[in-house]
């Protein structure tokens, strides 16, 4: 017996497996980032969200035109992201309807104010001269005001803006330049100097996250067409919560049916396999929560899906090695002609598999975006395991002289 091998196992078995559980149960609570499942963000048919249904109108002043609608998909999209929102859908129904749904939200009121505000900036003098508007606007930006500690939103103009700005501080001197914001005077400070840099500050705010919602609507622009909404509803997640509750049983069932099989069937490959199919699971786990992926129902299967391709490949390994051990081969040679043959069939199978899901990905939307990205992880995981993982413990119990006896190899 080799102990040098033998105390290198153990050490990979203590430390794969305090790190399981640890991720999954820890025995240690109140700490943050523990467990790291709480860290796998939660889709709209999950966790629920709001749903809101707008419909474009015509106006004296703007038309509804097919130019108009995709504007206004961009600047609803670019709003949503600027707040954060994750797996957010937002999409055109017919000619004059958009559908936005935003997982995770939860006040329908705060979400339409939000989106389908104009927020129309302007600089005006005493005598109501327009100086400057929101498109002149170059960056406007939510921050502390240091000397004050209130939430502010700064705003820089774009070289013409800047120009304007200059020319009406210098003509003003000592009189006031209103801010409106939706034609709503904000703030109306009086000139004390002239302003050559386009630099001018937004106050009177009541929080940071107020500031930040004006500093967004500013700096995505003005809606195209008028928008009027026709339905706005929280989305329990009543129907996401039955469902996933079922589907992580029904998972768990599936899952532990397959690791006692391929421990009973396959002996030492198979308990080796269940215990890289362990590490496999926490890999797509942490990759999850680095990428910060949003984890729907049809993530979920492309979850499993790749779960079953993942045993597939250690299957067709123990199955080579053990028509290799059949065929009278010594067992560190079946074990290297093993992979060696399955190698090309788990690389080919993976691969299709992977183009299959990037294809999903970029003509898909919405959850089928999170299926072929969580289907595409979890190949790719379950590939790098499953081919170096694998080979280096079965290699490493070999060395250890532990275990001798080629009918616990499947001979």
């Amino acid at each position: 017996m080799r102990w040098n091998k033998l105390l290198t196992l153990l050490a990979v078995v203590t430390v794969v497996g305090v790190a399981m559980w640890f991720a999954f149960l820890p025995p240690i609570k109140n700490i943050p980032w523990l467990p790291v499942t709480k860290h796998v963000r939660l889709g709209l048919d999950l966790q629920g969200g709001v749903h809101v249904v707008l419909q474009a109108v015509d106006t004296p002043e703007a038309k509804v035109t097919p130019q108009a609608m995709k504007q206004v998909l961009a600047i609803l999209q670019e709003r949503v992201n600027r707040f954060g929102v994750t797996e957010p859908i937002i999409q055109q129904q017919g000619a004059r309807r958009v559908i936005v749904e935003l997982p995770g939200v939860k006040d329908p009121d705060e979400v339409v104010n939000t989106l389908i505000r104009t927020a129309f900036l302007e600089f005006k003098t005493e005598s109501g001269e327009v100086i400057v508007t929101g498109r002149d606007l170059k960056e406007a930006r939510e921050a502390i005001d240091p000397a004050t500690n209130q939430p502010v939103v700064n705003l820089t103009f774009n070289a013409e803006g800047a120009e304007k700005f200059k020319k009406a501080t210098e003509e003003n001197l000592g009189r006031p330049i209103g801010i409106y914001l939706d034609g709503k005077l904000i703030q109306n400070p009086v000139v004390k100097s002239v302003i050559p840099d386009g630099k001018a500050q937004i106050t009177g705010y009541r929080s940071l996250e107020e500031a930040h919602r004006v500093a967004v609507l500013l700096q995505s622009g003005a809606l195209p067409v008028k928008l009027e909404i026709l339905e706005k509803r929280t989305v329990g997640p009543t129907l996401g919560a039955d469902s996933l509750h079922k589907s992580l049983f029904a998972g768990a069932i599936g899952v532990a049916a397959i690791l006692i099989f391929m421990l009973l069937y396959y002996r030492v490959p198979g308990l080796i396999a269940d215990f890289c199919l362990g590490i496999y699971a926490l890999l797509v786990l942490l990759v999850f929560v680095a990428l910060k992926a949003t984890m729907t129902l049809p993530g979920i299967a492309g979850y499993l899906l790749s779960f079953g391709v993942a045993v597939d490949a250690n299957i067709l390994i123990s199955e080579r090695i053990k028509e290799e051990l059949r065929s009278g081969k010594s067992l560190r040679t079946a074990v290297d002609h093993g992979f060696k043959y399955a190698f090309r069939a788990i690389f080919d199978a993976n691969v299709t598999t992977v183009l299959g899901a990037l294809v999903l990905y970029y003509f898909g939307t919405g959850p089928i975006r999170g299926f072929a990205l969580t289907l595409a992880v979890g190949v790719i995981a379950s590939f790098l395991t499953a081919v170096t993982m694998t080979r280096w413990l079965l290699r490493l119990v070999l060395d250890t002289g532990l275990i001798k006896n080629p009918k616990l190899y499947g001979a």
